[in-house]
């Protein structure tokens, strides 16, 4: 069996835990340029090429809930597989911003 280490969501899901949920980090892994032209309200941008073999700052907790998200959910699949590679236990991956219908911020 073929489990991924990371699991993959419902946009619908992932705007409940975003509505509902605490302690949870959105994280969006486009470019810092995709980033500012919007954005999901509350996420930080952590591009896909920066999540390498180093510690990363902004997610110092390991055990944290992570909503991962790109343009089209092909860079969120990468991402979140590589997060869940460096120990992050709960992953979860919800395609990209092309297809979310609840806005976005500059």
């Amino acid at each position: 069996m073929n489990r991924k280490p990371y699991k993959e969501i419902t946009q619908e899901m992932a705007w409940d835990i975003m509505q509902h949920g605490e302690g949870f980090l959105i994280l969006d892994v486009r470019t810092p340029e995709e980033f500012a032209g919007g954005h999901i309200e509350g996420a930080v941008n952590l591009p896909l090429e920066t999540i390498g073999d180093r510690d990363i700052p902004q997610l110092p907790d390991k055990s944290q809930e992570l909503l991962v998200y790109c343009r089209s959910g092909s860079r969120s699949k990468m991402a979140a597989g590589k997060l869940a590679a460096k120990g992050y236990e709960r992953v979860e991956e919800f395609g990209g911003v092309l297809t979310w219908e609840h806005g976005l911020v500059k």
